[in-house]
Parts: structure tokens; sequence; C-alpha cells
């Protein structure tokens, strides 16, 4: 686990699962959460208010972003207004466009007004992180969300993405670059390599970080015992 231990790049856990974020609130390498609609239809939240508050009474210090939902600028705005009174510690997520592929610049610059921190979220091309790291203020802590994970299923090097928001960020700015929708343990080692501020890693890859580290001659013993067990206790026969 040193190898966790020293990295620069910030683990922030992605997820919806209060019983998971109380047991990782506890954890000295999780320095963060973050969490969206889609992760909260999937865990069974029904009510998304009462979930973020209960969550903000176990995780009263790290930073944690939840999501607004609306689709129109105007009501965006009402809800970050609501997300931000829930806590000190609350960034509100702002996804880079709304469904229509309208900016949500124009949003930014308001919220920022009122010294909102933000995590903009959902960006993909290096137009879309100019325009957020321009619109961003500098001394206002927020977040730069990349899609480093579907940006590869692309087929295309994530590293390219940081390196270029990092060109655009400057010296002192409160501005952090996240590297979201992670795919592999590795990825945390590239973040860190590159020098990104933030990677949020979903929970069924922390549950791995166990495995880092881990003598690779044992790691192949051990995969090729459970292929034999799997063939034996299916009783295959040629």
């Amino acid at each position: 686990m040193n190898k966790i231990n020293n990295l620069k790049t910030k683990i922030f856990a992605d997820g919806a699962s209060i019983d998971e974020f109380i047991k990782l609130n506890n954890n000295q390498n999780i320095k963060g959460f973050t969490t969206n609609p889609s992760l909260m239809r999937k865990n069974g939240i029904t009510n998304y208010k009462l979930f973020a508050l209960d969550l903000l009474k176990i995780i009263k210090e790290k930073p944690i972003s939840f999501e607004v939902f609306a689709d129109d600028l105007e009501s965006m705005e009402k809800q970050a207004f609501q997300i931000n009174d829930w806590g000190s510690n609350v960034y509100v997520k702002i996804p880079v466009t709304n469904t229509k592929g309208e900016s949500v610049v124009p949003l930014i610059k308001d919220l920022q007004k009122k010294k909102i921190k933000l995590n903009v979220t959902a960006i993909f091309t290096e137009k879309q992180i100019s325009e957020i790291i321009s619109n961003l203020v500098n001394d206002i802590p927020s977040i730069v969300s990349i899609f480093c994970g579907r940006i590869a299923d692309a087929g295309l090097n994530p590293d390219e993405f940081i390196k270029f928001a990092q060109k655009q960020i400057k010296e002192n700015s409160k501005i952090e670059i996240l590297w979201a929708s992670t795919r592999e343990i590795f990825n945390i080692f590239q973040a860190d390599k590159i020098g990104c501020d933030i990677i949020t890693v979903p929970n069924d890859l922390l549950n791995k970080l166990n495995i880092v580290g881990k003598n690779l001659n044992d790691y192949s013993l051990e995969t090729v015992q459970s292929f034999y067990n799997d063939a034996k206790n299916s009783k295959y026969s040629l």
C-alpha cells in the first residue's frame, strides 16, 4: 500500500452507497467523494435531497460533489443554489452542456459571482476544456472533470487531454483537474505520473487497492489455480 500512500494525485471515491461512503470516509487514502444521478438510480436512491443530507451528516470535511439534474439553465441555477446550501464542503456538479448541447458557461459565470464551488463534469474535448477553464475564477475552488475513461474507450489517449487542461490553468489557481470515468487501478498511477490533481474511482476498483504491489508470480499461480478449480468443479471432460 506504500505506492498508494505516496501518491500526489488525490483519490476521490465515486458511488452512491451510504454504507460504502461511511467506510471510505475513515480511509486516509480517500480525500473526497463524487456521485451522480445515474449512480443514485443504480443504487435505488429515491429521495435525492435526503440521501445527500444523510451523507453530509457523515462526510463533514472532505469535499463531495452533488450534481444538478435540471436541463434548462434557469432551473439548473436554482438547483445549484439549493445544493450549495447543504454544506461548506459541497461542490455543485454542473454538466458541461444540457441535453440540447447548450453551453453552461453563462451559468458558470453567474454561480462563480456568488463564490459557489463548482465541479464541471462530462468534459470530453479540448474546446470544452478551454471554454470552461477560461470562465472559471482562479481564486474560487473548482474542479474540471475530464472523462478520461470514455475518451480512452473512443481510442484516444486521455493523458493528452489532462496535459492540455493543465496548460490552461494559471499558477496558484484553485482550479483542479479531475480524471473521471476511471476504468482500472493503473489509471490511478497514470494520473499521478502526469500530475493530475484528482482521480475519482468507483468502489469496485477501490476494493482492488489491496492488490497494488502484489507479487506477480504469486498472482500468476493463484490465477492458474482458479482456472483449474473452476474446471474441476465443473467436472469438464474431453
